[in-house]
């Protein structure tokens, strides 16, 4: 059975609303979600956000469809890249994350992002037409570092005309990657806007995708970016680190009066008088 997950609910102050989305996609079967902090650096707006503990968020996760455990939530963020320096990749506000992903708006931007930015995701807009073609030499680049695009189709849900350019977007984007190392997410901001698995993978057939890479987009792609994200975060898998508990003190033995065991006679040994 395929475990299913959603990376992208959009983040609301409203923590009733986030409750009600994770219930939600727990209800429709989805295994793992990702509440999204979207950040748009501006003059006003440099501080980035920090994440909310999840059991702060959500006391008691719901249990997911079809399944005997809970849900997992993790705590992602979007940086919306208008510029080189909006992406600071030594960030120490970053590490409160699980997931790190970014949205270039220029054609160079894409590039960095693709062959030099060190996160998982790379968000393909699909609320305007992109001013910028999807080149190969960078998309292969990005594939290649087990960088994944991300296209969401909540959108396409609220208005007719970005339902336009989600499916040019989308497709321009298939035809680059050949569906390779892409997922789809909802970026949903209310419960109506949620999908279930399998209507989504007949949503990513529309986009360009085959039925395997379809519902790969929404299971074992996904699965592929969180432990690319794991990795990120432990110098690519070679240093990490698991707290140990301690061991009870070692107890000497009783002094009994006898020899140790090693220094004891063997049965039918003869001892030199």
């Amino acid at each position: 059975m395929s475990v299913f997950m959603d990376l992208n609910l959009v983040h609301s102050p409203d923590q009733s609303r986030l409750q009600r989305l994770v219930e939600t996609a727990a209800h429709l079967g989805f295994s793992t979600v990702a509440i999204n902090y979207v950040f748009e650096p501006t003059a006003k707006k440099k501080q980035i956000p920090s994440p909310m503990p999840i059991k702060d968020l959500i006391p008691e996760l719901p249990i997911v469809q079809g399944r005997s455990r809970p849900i997992r939530v993790l705590n992602r963020l979007t940086v919306v890249m208008s510029d080189s320096s909006h992406f600071r990749p030594t960030a120490a506000e970053y590490r409160g994350f699980d997931l790190l992903a970014v949205q270039p708006t220029t054609e160079k931007l894409f590039h960095a992002a693709c062959m030099i930015c060190d996160v998982d995701i790379i968000c393909i807009s699909v609320t305007e037409k992109l001013p910028f073609f999807f080149k190969r030499a960078p998309v292969n680049g990005a594939i290649e570092r087990g960088v994944a695009f991300e296209v969401s189709y909540a959108a396409a849900i609220r208005d007719s005309t970005r339902r336009r350019y989600t499916i040019a977007n989308a497709t321009a984007l298939m035809e680059s990657c050949r569906g390779k190392n892409v997922i789809l997410s909802s970026a949903a901001e209310t419960p109506l806007e949620l999908r279930g698995p399998y209507d989504i993978t007949n949503l990513g057939v529309l986009f360009g995708l085959s039925d395997g890479d379809s519902k790969e987009a929404v299971s074992s792609t996904c699965r592929s970016v969180v432990l690319h994200a794991e990795t990120r975060k432990t110098a690519s898998g070679i240093i990490y680190t698991v707290q140990v508990p301690e061991a009870p003190p070692c107890r000497a033995p009783e002094d009994t009066g006898e020899a140790p065991a090693a220094k004891r006679a063997k049965p039918g040994a003869v001892i030199d008088s």
